[in-house]
């Protein structure tokens, strides 16, 4: 259930008025429960403040938020244009949700709230001695914090939407979710072993892009009607309304009807695919930046030699899930799932920059070294699949190299003659 609540909460927060809208209602609240201490002993306590003072701190803030919010709004979205435009429309997701921008955008709004809120209140006589106190403190911390804010928000604006600050955003996430997949590459269930006799097909009702699996429902259905449960999708996976998205397998009598509803209402489908729960998304992301760069309109092999690098600074996660030795526990354990081939993680990275940038001999050689690098990860895997695809690379090369020199270089750097 936990996992169900933060998966909507993080797609609510891929929202640009989420967090504004939660720093509103804040500045609304806090303005109006100002009142409360005028029932208080601190009448008694704190100094008169005339209400012209502070009706004129409130009108500055009030007047000075609204341009802010409105220059703050221009340059955000000046930077997602950016974003997609000059790296890939896929990090859009990323760099709208980048919480130094949106965090200095709900705190200029908040404030302009609070100060409309205020400043009515104070003209209907809303606030007594204490009352009064407590708004112009609030409105000087206002103030401060908006100064700090404005200045932090400034040295972010300058690399939102910049190339290289994104292909950060872009790498930064698909670490987060290529480390969580190899931390627990099955969901917390049971791998896929064997065949499954008398399995029964259940068929999506949807068509569209994995987004995220509810674990805990399908075990709790499996619980319930003594079920074993494989899984044919992972998040990432297309599926469509003939595509059997689960087997299941029983040895009591089932309503097929209902455990399809069920086991539907667990797959989360939609039209796009999320890096959250993919750990293939962002790497196609980073690839499709490299192929942007490769573009004989753009013509920037130095964008892919740096795509090439974050690849291999990606792929090494494995070494250093092979150095924790970490071991997950089983807790579906009626649940069989689905691995991702590791070829598809090398296809994801390396097999868009191996055809694009064949021509470039800087790109390919850098291509050959990230290769030797990935071998000498301790996982056999890994080791075989870099060979091949150090192969694999230098026969694009030769279709895109001219000059045989270039070719004789290549190749001593090619693992298969190693």
């Amino acid at each position: 259930m936990k996992k169900k609540i933060l998966f909507y909460y993080n797609r609510i927060r891929e929202h640009l008025w989420f967090i504004p809208l939660v720093f509103c209602l804040i500045s609304v609240a806090i303005a109006l429960i100002a009142h409360r201490a005028d029932g208080s002993s601190l009448n008694n306590l704190v100094p008169i403040i005339k209400a012209e003072t502070i009706e004129g701190l409130l009108d500055i803030l009030s007047a000075s938020m609204l341009v802010i919010s409105i220059f703050a709004v221009a340059s955000m979205l000046s930077a997602f244009s950016a974003a997609g435009s000059t790296a890939t429309p896929r990090s859009f997701k990323i760099v709208v949700t980048d919480d130094v921008s949106q965090y200095a955008l709900s705190t200029f709004i908040g404030a302009f709230i609070f100060s409309i809120v205020a400043t009515v209140a104070m003209d209907i006589g809303y606030y007594n001695q204490a009352g009064k106190f407590i708004i112009f403190l609030i409105t000087l911390i206002l103030f401060v914090l908006v100064i700090l804010v404005f200045l932090r928000w400034v040295d972010r604006i300058s690399r939102l939407g910049r190339l290289e600050h994104t292909i950060m955003q872009v790498e930064a996430v698909a670490t987060k979710s290529l480390s969580n997949y190899i931390k627990n590459p099955l969901l917390n269930a049971l791998p896929i072993t064997g065949k499954f006799p008398d399995g029964k097909s259940v068929f999506a009702d949807s068509t569209g892009y994995v987004q995220h699996i509810n674990m805990d429902a399908l075990q709790e259905l499996s619980k319930e009607l003594d079920l074993k449960i494989r899984l044919n999708c992972i998040p990432g996976k297309f599926i469509h309304k003939n595509f059997a998205s689960a087997f299941i397998r029983s040895s009591k009598v089932v309503d097929m009807n209902e455990i399809t509803q069920k086991v539907n209402d667990a797959i989360d489908v939609g039209h796009t695919r999320l890096f959250e729960d993919d750990p293939r998304f962002g790497l196609i992301a980073l690839s499709e930046i490299a192929s942007r760069a490769l573009s004989s309109g753009i013509n920037d092999p130095g964008t892919a030699i740096q795509i090439i690098g974050s690849h291999e600074r990606l792929f090494f996660l494995w070494n250093d899930e092979i150095e924790n030795n970490t071991e997950t526990d089983v807790l579906y354990d009626c649940i069989e799932v689905p691995q991702i081939s590791m070829v598809d993680f090398f296809d994801d990275a390396f097999r868009p920059v191996s055809r694009d940038g064949s021509e470039n001999i800087e790109v390919m050689l850098r291509l050959q070294k990230a290769f030797n690098s990935l071998k000498t990860i301790n996982n056999a895997e890994i080791k075989a699949i870099a060979i091949q695809y150090s192969e694999f690379a230098f026969d694009s090369a030769k279709l895109g190299l001219k000059l045989k020199h270039d070719l004789d270089i290549l190749e001593k750097k090619c693992l298969f003659n190693k």
